[in-house]
């Protein structure tokens, strides 16, 4: 239970990454201060799974991309359960298409939400922990997006490698305060995002041939981020954590003739 009475917002928790950490750190304790936009149904049943863990929690539906949303999800939090230990920045959007051909509204969207939407996190959890002088963590899911230039995904490259030098420079910046800030790097992994984008063929072949031979899994990564939010890491700040079973490894390259 290293979470016992702690309270943590986990955005983006209605499906994928973010409903399993929020049910992993729900079954270590915490109350869970749930985000999600749109999928209404998902949310509150993940919110009965929570409950029937034994823990509280609070539906917080609110589009991070919105900067007052957001701070008003963070103070109705802390008004619900007197404090705010730890915040994962999960949400995020993306359209595929090649910048030349981009939809610009979508291209926006997907900047909005998944850059500005996590600075707007991160910097509202992080003045509440200030404020009340709280030795927090905050983890923020980024991506090999942000050092691959992974084609048709400009915006969601471009987000993901900022919101990676923000979260190194919230680190030091709140150093002094105790609050841990760090990144996680999933790779490729099974969540209904990654589904709209492939048919259940590509995904197969395409997971058979990655270095671990499978995606991965929410619960994997929530496993890692649940590590990440306790004590057990109190020594890490600013660092990246990459959990993508070889992805950012040259594994195009792994032949036994050792040519490319």
């Amino acid at each position: 239970m290293r979470f016992e009475g702690q309270t943590v917002i986990v955005t983006g928790a209605s499906r994928g990454i973010g409903r399993a950490v929020a049910l992993q750190l729900a079954s270590e304790g915490a109350n869970i201060g749930l985000n999600y936009r749109s999928h209404t149904e998902e949310a509150e049943a993940v919110k009965q799974e929570i409950e029937s863990l034994g823990q509280k929690c609070l539906l917080l539906q609110a589009d991070v991309a919105d900067q007052n949303a957001v701070e008003e999800m963070v103070a109705k939090t802390i008004e619900e359960f007197g404090e705010l230990y730890g915040y994962v920045s999960n949400a995020a959007y993306s359209d595929r298409e090649l910048m030349i051909n981009a939809d610009m509204d979508g291209f926006r969207r997907t900047v909005d939400v998944s850059m500005w939407g996590a600075f707007y996190g991160v910097r509202a959890a992080s003045q509440q922990m200030v404020k009340a002088k709280t030795k927090g963590s905050i983890v923020v899911v980024s991506s090999p997006h942000g050092v691959i230039p992974i084609p048709t995904a400009m915006a969601y490259n471009m987000s993901k490698a900022a919101i990676d030098h923000m979260a190194r420079t919230a680190a030091i910046e709140l150093a002094e305060h105790r609050i841990n800030v760090n990144l996680i790097h999933p790779g490729w992994i099974d969540t209904p995002g990654e589904r709209k984008f492939f048919t259940e063929e590509q995904i197969e072949e395409g997971s058979a041939n990655l270095p671990w031979g499978r995606m991965g899994t929410p619960e994997e990564m929530a496993k890692g981020i649940a590590f990440m939010l306790s004590a057990d890491a109190d020594y890490m700040t600013g660092s990246t954590v990459t959990m993508d079973g070889g992805v950012s490894l040259p594994w195009w390259s792994n032949r036994a003739d050792g040519q490319m």
